[in-house]
């Protein structure tokens, strides 16, 4: 009868470790289960595969170097705002039959661009380096990537639609772990949850401003209240690759503890 060489107990059925190639009981028989050497090595080349070295980065200014992941962000972050704002362009023609009425939709234009930068981007920022954060924080190797296929539809719907309806994807976080046990439901339960959390931070804070007695204030805390309370509930949807199905495949108390409430908020306003 053979013995497990991590713990001594006997065993009739050994399983055979086909990194290290030590006979062990179904206890210990994953790598992770008996400090299997190969995790050492494993890691130490993932490590070398993901670590951040300066290849990935773009001179646009002379002297100034800028990753290409900041770069992928705030072209993000200015077409949502660009999006967002469109309404105020939509009659930007009359520039040409109407010179003042033009320059005052360019003027308005610019007030909702400058809103739509406040709120629906700092949203989309916040949410998408919330899942940055905590998918390195856990481990993994996360990195924003624009979506060229979401931008342009983006631009088409926004466009088409005169802002009524925009695609809000230009791109995402993507994790990837570093090592195979790493690739739990936890784990990306926890990194997807961050998202929407960090929207209903905003949320809060925008409606703190909303209640200031200064109307333009107030005008942008409303708005960014309403879009950030919207972006969480949205991702909170149990559907294809969102965040709402990681998290509700992880935990699904967690989920509705998270998701009812919001989605309450919504309908009482809507009502």
């Amino acid at each position: 009868m053979a013995r497990c060489e991590y713990c001594g107990v006997e065993i009739t059925l050994p399983f055979k470790c086909r990194q290290c190639g030590k006979m062990l009981c179904v206890d210990h028989r994953l790598p992770e289960s008996h400090g299997c050497e190969s995790l050492i090595y494993a890691q130490a080349r993932e490590a070398i595969i993901h670590r951040e070295v300066g290849l990935n980065r773009l001179s646009i200014i002379p002297g100034l170097r800028l990753s290409r992941e900041l770069r992928d962000l705030i072209i993000a972050w200015l077409v949502l705002g660009f999006c967002f704002s469109i309404n105020g362009a939509s009659n930007l023609t009359r520039f040409i039959t109407d010179p003042l009425m033009g320059i005052y939709k360019v003027w308005i234009f610019i007030e909702a661009f400058s809103a739509s930068l406040l709120t629906v981007g700092l949203g989309f920022i916040a949410h998408e380096l919330s899942h940055r954060y905590y998918g390195k924080k856990l481990g993994c190797h996360a990195e924003f990537k624009l979506w060229p296929l979401g931008l342009l539809m983006a631009l088409a719907f926004a466009i088409l639609s005169r802002g009524s309806v925009v695609f809000a994807a230009p791109g995402a976080v993507y994790i990837s772990p570093k090592t195979s046990y790493m690739a739990t439901k936890k784990v990306y339960g926890i990194i997807s949850l961050a998202g929407p959390l960090a929207n209903l931070a905003m949320a809060l804070m925008f409606l703190t401003l909303s209640l200031t007695h200064i109307t333009l204030l107030s005008e942008i805390g409303e708005m960014g209240f309403n879009v950030n309370l919207w972006l969480a509930a949205f991702n909170l949807l149990p559907l294809g690759m969102m965040d709402g199905q990681k998290i509700f495949n992880w935990d699904r108390r967690i989920w509705f503890l998270i998701t009812i409430p919001v989605w309450a908020v919504i309908f009482l306003r809507i009502l």
